[in-house]
C-alpha cells in the first residue's frame, strides 16, 4: 500500500497530465525570476529579528484606505520565499486602491521559529497595524487577512486568535479584529493536512509541534479548524489543478465551519495551479485580486 504522500501526489500528476493549462502552471521560480517585481513604498520593522518586518503598500490618494493583511506561505519553512513572492498581488491591489500590509516572520530553520514563534510573530505583525494606522491612512474598519498556501492557514489563524484559549501562550487579551478571511491555496485544518503529508511531511514536523503529543491537543490553539466558529466570513480559494494544496483540503473545514454557524465559500479557479493564484497576470490571479478588492468593500 503506498504512503499516503504518494497516493495524493500520483493523483496530483494525473491530474496535471490531463489538464489543458498542464504546460502553463506557473512555478514559484517564473515568479521570482521576473525582472519587472514592484517594490513596497515601506519597509518597517515590528521586532528586532531580521524576519519581522512588514512591507506596506499604499495607494495613491488621502485615504483612508482598505486593508488586506496579506501573509507569504512556504510550508512555514525559511528554505523557501517569503514575502517576494507575494510582490505582483500586493502592487495589483495597491492599484485597486487597497493598503496591503505584507508582513514576514520567522519560520522553521530560523532561531525561534515553529511553535510558538511563527504564530507569535504573526499575531505582533497583526497587531502593528494599530500603530502604523495612526502614522498613514488606513481604515482598519476595512481589515481583509490573506495568505497563500501555509500564508492560508496563518490568515485563517490570524482571525481565530480571539477563540484561543488563555492558557496558551499564543492567547492575547485584545487581538486586532478581522472583518473577513480570503485563503489562497490555503491549509485551513491541520489535522487533515498533517495526514495528508503536506509538504512531504505531517503538518506536526513542519512546525515542529511533534514534542506537545498526537492527541487533538496539538491543533488546540494553531489550526483554525480546532478554533471554530470564527464568526468572520471566509473564503476559500484553489486552483483546481494545485497539486501543492489540493482544492479536498477545504471541503471538510466548510463542513464543519457550517454547522458551526461560519459562513465559509470555496472558490475553485479552472486553468490554475498553486502559483497562478498569486500572478495577477493571469485569469485566476486577477480573480483572486478582485475577490480581495470586493472583501474589502463587504458590510
Amino acid at each position: 500500500m503506498l504512503h499516503p504522500f504518494l497516493t495524493r501526489l500520483l493523483l496530483s500528476i494525473t491530474l496535471l497530465a490531463a489538464s489543458p493549462a498542464f504546460a502553463q502552471l506557473l512555478s514559484f521560480q517564473q515568479l521570482l525570476d521576473r525582472p519587472d517585481r514592484p517594490k513596497a513604498d515601506q519597509r518597517i520593522a515590528y521586532g528586532d529579528d531580521a524576519s519581522q518586518f512588514g512591507e506596506l503598500w499604499l495607494p495613491r490618494g488621502a485615504g483612508p484606505h482598505p486593508v488586506v493583511l496579506m501573509i507569504h506561505g512556504g510550508c512555514w519553512q525559511a528554505s523557501l520565499p517569503g514575502p517576494e513572492l507575494l510582490a505582483f498581488q500586493a502592487d495589483a491591489l495597491r492599484s485597486a486602491g487597497v493598503a496591503v500590509w505584507s508582513i514576514s516572520y520567522r519560520r522553521v530553520g530560523h532561531a525561534g521559529g515553529g511553535y510558538p514563534g511563527t504564530f507569535q510573530d504573526v499575531a505582533r505583525g497583526t497587531d502593528r497595524l494599530r500603530q502604523l494606522a495612526t502614522q498613514y491612512p488606513l481604515d482598519l474598519t476595512r481589515l481583509v487577512a490573506t495568505g497563500h498556501s501555509a500564508g492560508g492557514h496563518l490568515a485563517l489563524w490570524a482571525a481565530a486568535r480571539p477563540r484561543i484559549a488563555v492558557g496558551s501562550p499564543l492567547h492575547a487579551a485584545s487581538p486586532l479584529p478581522i472583518a473577513a478571511v480570503v485563503a489562497v491555496a490555503g491549509v485551513p485544518d491541520l489535522a487533515f493536512a498533517s495526514r495528508q503529508g503536506l509538504c512531504g511531511k505531517s503538518v506536526s514536523q513542519l512546525l515542529d509541534l511533534d514534542t506537545r503529543g498526537q492527541d487533538a491537543a496539538v491543533w488546540a490553539d494553531v489550526s483554525p479548524a480546532a478554533l471554530l466558529p470564527l464568526h468572520v466570513r471566509q473564503t476559500l480559494v484553489h486552483g483546481i489543478y494545485d497539486g501543492i494544496v489540493p482544492p479536498v483540503q477545504g471541503h471538510g473545514y466548510r463542513a464543519k465551519a457550517t454547522q458551526l454557524g461560519d459562513a465559509v465559500e470555496i472558490v475553485n479557479l479552472d486553468e490554475a495551479g498553486h502559483f497562478e493564484l498569486i500572478a495577477p497576470w493571469t485569469p485566476a490571479g486577477r480573480q483572486v485580486v478582485d475577490r480581495l478588492v470586493r472583501a474589502t468593500r463587504a458590510p
